[in-house]
């Protein structure tokens, strides 16, 4: 079977668990409230098959409770969130590998890389939070898409308080810049409504999943205090890069985010 079709079937068994996952979402106890409130045309294709996603959500809570995690530490831990939803709602097919320059998205293990990404570059403030991970290729991935053009990134906003102190946490996951193998080798319209459906229901519970600030512990711990001192333009410096022991099971080098 060719790259082309492990893609392609790869999509469509992720697509089946995705669906039941969905159906069986279990109630638990929620901290903030969540309002979906992607834009309007919120997946679209250039003219040269670069698809851009938005994905987004207004998240309501006190403002002490936002305050507590507007931090470095808890932005990563954001970060880490997303992969284990991905995790979580793939039944584990779907893991996250990484070494200190790059992440892969992996369906089962390597060599099947869905996805890699460059490391990822934080910035922060007092208003505003990103997280970008730059796409360097894989299976899911055209060879117009490589070389860290496009990227994905989660995009953290926040409102002053009302006079309640209620803040809200305006939250983007956005796909940019991204060229689909499947559409670039079979059809356009294949991927519109296989993989691109599956990533904007799987951003939608990701997001609905943070009414719970439920925020996943580091495997990398880049900035696991809280006082982190800003470079230029409010983007974060790299600590010293130190790779943490690997899990069992998994080689230095190769180990889950």
């Amino acid at each position: 079977m060719t790259p082309r079709w492990l893609a392609v079937a790869a999509v469509f068994a992720l697509a089946a668990i995705v669906v039941v996952l969905t159906l069986r979402r279990r109630r638990r106890r929620y901290v903030a409230s969540v309002r979906i409130v992607d834009p309007t045309d919120s997946t679209t294709v250039d003219s040269e098959g670069a698809v851009r996603s938005v994905q987004a959500a207004e998240l309501t809570m006190p403002r002490e409770t936002l305050d507590a995690i507007w931090t470095p530490m808890h932005l990563e831990r954001l970060a880490r969130t997303y992969w284990r939803f991905l995790s979580r709602c793939t039944l584990g097919l779907v893991r996250v590998a990484y070494t200190p320059r790059e992440r892969f998205v992996v369906l089962v293990a390597r060599p099947l890389v869905l996805l890699r990404f460059q490391a990822p570059e934080y910035e922060m403030d007092d208003r505003r939070g990103v997280v970008r991970w730059r796409i360097e290729r894989g299976l899911l991935v055209s060879r117009r898409g490589r070389g860290g053009n496009g990227y994905l990134q989660i995009d953290v906003r926040r409102s002053d308080p009302n006079a309640e102190g209620w803040v809200t946490a305006h939250v983007e996951v956005e796909v940019a810049s991204f060229y689909p193998a499947i559409a670039s080798g079979i059809s356009r319209w294949v991927y519109a409504n296989t993989q691109s459906r599956i990533h904007v229901v799987v951003t939608h519970g990701f997001l609905r999943s943070l009414a719970r600030l439920d925020l996943a512990e580091s495997r990398v711990g880049r900035y696991a205090r809280d006082t982190v001192p800003e470079g230029p333009a409010g983007v974060m410096p790299d600590p010293p890069s130190v790779e943490p022991p690997a899990p069992p099971g998994v080689s230095r080098g190769s180990t889950r985010r």
